[in-house]
């Protein structure tokens, strides 16, 4: 299945974090001879203020007092069970692992798959979306005195600074660097924090 992740959903969690105080959590996730990895989380949370239903549109309230407005795509199910004072949740993280693969032998190029889910009948409103893309190089070049290391892909080829120096000694012209990007977004009510009916 090859999918964007829906800008309904993306907007929401934009809109979100914007109207909330986000906490953000970045870092490096492992190291190691021939792979490094990075990511990063935003969480978010806002009330809503206000709903139109005939519209779609829900006013969001952050912690400092600022109302942001969005409006509900065909993405947001169970929409109908909002109500005014459920407290929405928005966590974005993102992730990048390159990896370096001795002699190579993987095909060049990018592959790309994604997916999704949604609340069923009856649960708190909410969707989720995942999204990876894999790209892979081969190494035609290296220059050692600039730490450069020259890719060779399906239909380009670029130029990477290896910043590290233990980590260029262990590449060779003839090996493929892997790049695997994953990005995924998830909005739901906090049934903890759900408006009393």
């Amino acid at each position: 299945m090859k999918r964007l992740i829906p800008a309904a959903t993306l907007a929401l969690t934009l809109v979100i974090a914007q109207a909330a105080s986000a906490q953000t959590t970045e870092g490096v996730a492992a190291s190691g001879p021939g792979v490094a990895a990075a990511g990063r989380s935003v969480e978010a949370s806002a009330t809503i203020t206000a709903i139109d239903k005939a519209t779609r549109t829900i006013k969001l309230k952050g912690p400092k007092g600022d109302i942001k407005s969005v409006v509900a795509g065909a993405d947001v199910k169970n929409f109908d069970k909002l109500k005014v004072g459920d407290v929405v949740v928005a966590k974005y993280v993102e992730a990048l692992v390159v990896e370096l693969k001795k002699g190579g032998g993987e095909p060049l190029g990018m592959t790309e798959s994604s997916g999704s889910a949604a609340a069923k009948p009856g649960e708190a409103p909410g969707a989720g979306v995942a999204r990876q893309v894999k790209l892979v190089g081969n190494v035609v070049a290296l220059d050692a005195t600039t730490q450069t290391v020259t890719l060779k892909g399906k239909t380009r080829t670029v130029d990477l600074q290896v910043k590290d120096p233990e980590q260029f000694k262990l590449i060779s012209v003839g090996d493929q660097i892997q790049a695997t990007y994953t990005e995924a977004v998830a909005v739901a009510v906090d049934p903890t924090k759900a408006a009393k009916k």
